[in-house]
């Protein structure tokens, strides 16, 4: 007669981000079953958003792609994309988690072949890309999505009512009829790497977001460098698509202020030079201002703000930024802050302005359903937020990539040890 284990060696992987993937690869790659968990219809995160990564500049599908064929080729590694904790029960060694996953509306027979596509009469906003382009209600996440299959947006899809879809497809890949499914997990343990998410720059109303098309976020400019984005990497103003001459970033926008995010997110001006480059790349000729209260580029990347601050074109102003306004006959952005180092006001014009939005705590939208410690930001207060259940990335604070992935090899060795502490029992 079987028996059931009282320990599972399966790890529970919540969140299919930089620090979801390489806690899943480590763990699966030391031998243990793992399943991981995602709500959005593709892997690769905030990191699949990125144009390039500081300090080296290179694009993170460089990183993710190698990662993707690691997780195809273990079969260690199961994973479930739009799919949600519902319940978390138990203790380490022995937890009972129930996960409700979503229909996608497209099954495994899609060759991502396109032709549902422009047979879709329905448009919406292009998330992945924070809605500067839309796709339709049947869409490919994005050119490079693991796993590369399509998905339908049932908020804004009429489904079986329409179903032009489904008539274009010639490989029966569409299910109209798909619905969601709970299904339950028995593991020895539990990693939380539930991300981060942009803070809403609308809530800063002195910085001008939504009211001038030209003031974006900086998670906006990775999308609009990209090749892949919805100007095809070209740097030009949402307003009326002309070339950029000139730039202006606004660090701090909304952090480091108690009446929005109170903390620093650490990699904003590391982002804001970053993206400095982006500019100078696309026009020699450009003027980037970095409008700052400190310039802050911890531990080893001082090396990479020295490189940027070289270049003439690229200027740092010390001052808090007053507000925006727009120049009713040119249609330029007036940038109206106080120079601290001189104590002057200084009036600037500039074609866009970025705004360095902090990030946010996931769990701030939706908390896992669990008896987690988190800190009044809703990030995870400890690195074990209850027994057998541990934190990676940013669900603990943010922090840049490098710092995710070898914070996810960590908690990945922390529930390894823990499922072995248990057995020993």
């Amino acid at each position: 007669m079987e028996t059931t284990p009282s320990v599972y060696r399966t790890i529970l992987v919540v969140g299919g981000g930089i620090a979801g993937i390489t806690a899943a690869l480590e763990a699966a790659e030391a031998g243990y079953e793992v399943f991981l968990v995602e709500k959005e219809p593709y892997l690769g995160g905030r990191v699949a958003q990125l144009n390039k990564y500081f300090p080296k500049l290179c694009p993170p599908y460089c990183g993710l792609e190698i990662n993707f064929q690691r997780m195809k080729k273990n079969p260690q590694i199961r994973f479930a994309t739009l799919a949600e904790v519902e319940s978390i029960s138990g203790g380490p060694g022995n937890f009972d988690v129930t996960i409700k996953q979503h229909p996608r509306y497209i099954n495994d027979r899609c060759t991502a072949c396109n032709a549902c596509v422009p047979v879709c009469p329905v448009d919406r906003p292009n998330a992945f890309n924070f809605g500067m382009d839309t796709t339709k209600a049947v869409y490919l996440p994005h050119e490079m999505a693991f796993p590369m299959k399509y998905v339908i947006d049932d908020s804004v899809c009429t489904l079986t009512e329409c179903a032009k879809c489904v008539e274009a497809c010639e490989y029966d890949a569409i299910d109209l009829n798909m619905v969601s499914k709970t299904f339950d997990l028995k593991v020895g343990a539990i990693i939380m790497a539930t991300g981060w998410m942009p803070y809403d720059a609308t809530r800063i109303d002195n910085l001008g977001f939504g009211r001038y098309s030209d003031v974006i976020t900086n998670v906006m400019m990775e999308r609009l460098a990209a090749p892949n984005g919805p100007t095809k990497g070209k740097i030009v103003r949402p307003s009326d698509g002309k070339p950029v001459n000139s730039v202006a970033f606004i660090q701090c926008a909304g952090q480091r202020d108690e009446t929005h995010l109170g903390y620093c997110s650490g990699i904003c001006c590391l982002a804001s030079l970053k993206q400095a480059t982006y500019v100078r790349e696309r026009n020699p000729e450009s003027r980037s201002y970095i409008f700052y209260i400190d310039l802050r580029t911890p531990g080893t990347y001082k090396f990479f703000s020295k490189k940027i601050l070289s270049d003439p074109n690229i200027s740092t102003l010390k001052g808090k930024v007053a507000r925006i306004i727009e120049d009713p006959a040119t249609k330029e952005l007036i940038v109206e802050a106080e120079d601290i180092l001189l104590a002057e006001i200084l009036r600037v014009k500039v074609d866009l302005v970025v705004l360095a939005t902090g990030m946010v705590s996931s769990a701030e939208e939706k908390k896992t359903a669990a008896d987690l410690q988190y800190d009044k930001d809703h990030f995870l207060l400890t690195e074990q937020p209850a027994p057998g259940i541990f934190a990676a990335g940013c669900a603990r604070g943010p922090v840049d990539v490098a710092t995710a992935v070898q914070d996810a090899t960590a908690a990945a060795l922390k529930s390894m040890r823990t499922i072995q502490t248990a057995a020993r029992r």
